[in-house]
Parts: C-alpha cells; sequence; structure tokens
C-alpha cells in the first residue's frame, strides 16, 4: 500500500495517484480539462477584476490582519474603550454582517448630538448604515426614523429610494417592494443590490421558481458574483436538479480554482449524479480537494472511497488504479480517526468493509 507523502512544496499528496488523474494544462491541475472546455467564452483561471463600462466587480477576501484588526475593535467598543466609529467605518469597509452590534454602536453615536455633528458629511453614511442593520434585527422604527431623516436631506436619491423599498419588503408589503425595486431598476439596470434584493424577497416569500429565474438574469449581467453562482447552485441542489448545480459549481471552479470548497461541492453533486464518467470525473474533484487542504478534508477522503467502491460496482473490479488511490484515502482516515476519535476507528473499520476496502 502506498503511503502519504509530503511533497517538497509544502502539500500533501496521496502517493503519486491524485497526480496522475491530471493532465498537464495551462489550468491549475485540479481543473479537469472537460470542465476547462466546457464554454468557450469563460476562461477565468485566477481570481478576476471585470471593468466593463460602468460597472466594476472585484474579488475581494478579509484577510487575517483585518480580521485581527476588526476583533481588537470590537472588544474596544464591547468594553467602552471608544472607537465606536472606526469599528463601523471597518465593518463596513469589510462588507461585514454585524447587524446587531452596528445598531447598537450607530444608535450611540445619532443619538449623541456632539458625537453626530463631529462625523460631518459621514453622518448620512451612518444613517444608512444603522438602517439597513436596522431592517435586518427587525428594528422597523428605527429604520423608518433613519430613512425619513435621509429622506429630508435627499429628496431624490435613488439610494434613499432603495432603503425605502427595502423597508416595504422588511415590513412584508412584497407587492409595493416589488413595484418600487422595478422602478429603481429601469433607472439602473446595473444596481446589484436591488437585483439581489428580488431574489431575496422571492426566497421570503417561498417562490423558489421565481428566485431562480431573478438569479439566473441576474447572472447574464454579473457574470462574476461568485454567491450569486453558489446560491444558485444550492437551490438547484435543493430541489434535487444536480445537472443545473453541476453547471453552476463548473463557473464556480474556473474563476476560483483555489477554493476547495467548490471542488468539493462538485465532486458531491456528480457523485449524485451518477454514472461512470461522472463517479471518475467526482473522484478527481475529491482529490483537488485533498491537495488544496492539504490531505485534511475528511469528507473528500470518503468520497474518493464511495466513488471508488461505486465504480468498481460498475466496472467489475478491474481498475487495479482505482484501488490503489481508495486505499490511500483509507489509510488517511484510519490515521485522521485514530488521533481524533480513537472511539470511533471499529465503525469506520466496518464501513470501509462494507465498501470493501478493507
Amino acid at each position: 500500500m502506498g503511503r502519504v507523502v509530503l511533497h517538497k512544496t509544502g502539500r500533501i499528496y496521496l502517493s503519486r495517484w491524485i497526480q496522475v488523474l491530471f493532465h498537464s494544462n495551462p489550468y491549475p491541475p485540479f481543473v479537469s480539462k472537460s470542465l476547462q472546455n466546457h464554454r468557450q467564452s469563460i476562461h477565468h483561471s485566477q481570481p478576476i477584476s471585470i471593468n466593463r463600462s460602468n460597472l466594476q466587480i472585484k474579488i475581494k477576501m478579509v484577510t487575517k490582519t483585518e480580521e485581527t484588526q476588526l476583533q481588537q475593535l470590537e472588544n474596544q467598543v464591547e468594553n467602552e474603550g471608544g472607537g465606536a466609529w472606526e469599528y463601523l467605518s471597518l465593518v463596513r469597509k469589510l462588507k461585514l454582517r454585524r447587524s446587531d452590534k452596528v445598531l447598537k454602536h450607530g444608535l450611540t453615536l445619532l443619538n449623541d448630538p456632539k458625537k453626530r455633528s463631529a462625523l460631518g458629511p459621514d453622518e448620512w453614511t451612518l444613517y444608512e448604515q444603522v438602517a439597513i442593520a436596522a431592517l435586518d434585527c427587525q428594528c422597523l422604527d428605527v429604520a423608518k426614523d433613519c430613512i425619513k431623516i435621509l429622506q429630508k436631506k435627499f429628496p431624490d436619491s435613488k439610494r434613499v429610494g432603495r432603503l425605502e423599498a427595502m423597508l416595504l419588503e422588511a415590513k412584508g408589503s412584497w407587492a409595493e417592494a416589488e413595484k418600487a425595486y422595478s422602478s429603481l431598476l429601469e433607472d439602473n439596470a446595473l444596481d446589484q443590490v436591488i437585483s439581489m434584493r428580488r431574489v431575496a424577497m422571492a426566497k421570503a416569500r417561498g417562490d423558489i421558481l421565481a428566485a431562480i429565474d431573478w438569479l439566473n438574469k441576474y447572472l447574464e449581467i454579473f457574470m462574476a458574483d461568485h454567491d450569486a453562482w453558489r446560491e444558485l447552485a444550492e437551490i438547484y441542489v435543493s430541489l434535487q436538479m444536480y445537472k443545473q448545480a453541476a453547471f453552476c459549481y463548473e463557473e464556480l471552479i474556473l474563476s476560483q480554482p483555489m477554493i476547495p470548497l467548490h471542488h468539493l461541492a462538485y465532486a458531491d453533486v456528480l457523485y449524485t449524479i451518477g454514472g461512470l464518467e461522472n463517479l471518475q470525473t467526482a473522484k478527481k474533484y475529491y482529490s483537488s480537494t485533498i491537495e488544496l487542504t492539504g490531505g485534511k478534508n475528511t469528507r473528500a477522503l470518503y468520497g474518493i472511497c464511495l466513488c471508488t467502491s461505486a465504480i468498481a460496482q460498475l466496472t467489475k473490479g478491474k481498475n487495479n488504479d482505482d484501488k490503489e488511490i481508495a486505499a490511500l484515502a483509507a489509510a488517511a482516515l484510519e490515521k485522521d480517526y485514530k488521533h481524533n476519535s480513537p472511539d470511533k476507528v471499529s465503525l469506520l473499520g466496518s464501513t470501509l468493509k462494507t465498501m470493501k476496502l478493507q
């Protein structure tokens, strides 16, 4: 049996067997040729930045430094050490969801005339931030008061109009909210927030088919929105529309090939669909998940074992390569269980025997 070895670059591979599953090509080794050719119009092998007239979409992730800074500021503000505005600004900059804390600390600033006036023009930004947080926390009276103040200051603002529509949505006035959103989109069809609010509203009403329709229309314009592709994929999975879900995960892997969760979700969908070709492809993406996570993804290791067992049933056990990589995955699972869950090693053994891997 092969063994788990440490590659000189620092990544853990299941011997050479994971590597030989993939052919040399200009894409990262874990993006299969069939997936690269799936759609000729899309070839994003790296994180992307798209500029399209007045549309600009950029991939941004919270860094470890930013996360540490946010936590320090949060602790400082919670302990009444000051820095509320700095904390609220960082939350807004990183586009994080801290609605309860934003509402609490934002109102503290807005209710103090001296602190509020010290903000200058940023006062109106804070009113907007607090209004959205209040809607999220179902404090509709607070949200209404903030929106009224903004309406008085900016009577013809489309941005304030969006907040008004969101307030209608929060109240459950679906028809009025839909009318307001449609009117705003007529003026600016590239408003991503409003487009996604329509999706959220459809889901809140339980109209999943409408949510799918809005998401597809949204993605025709904003093809680089990974969150939208992932949400659409999850909806398709919930409806057991696995081929459509696979399409969404293919888009995610093409644009973000270094995210292991995309590989894992795609493999799960292919395994669920079944069939020899899908099972073989699923095994490749379980393998790429293992590579991307440094050999530490238990779900992917199980996936390789399950795919191998299913392939053996379809091919009458003729593929020895499948057996060898499955044996390596099983060995990695046993090592992991012995270290983290020794009381469940016997259960793992019986599971592997059921799959005829022991």
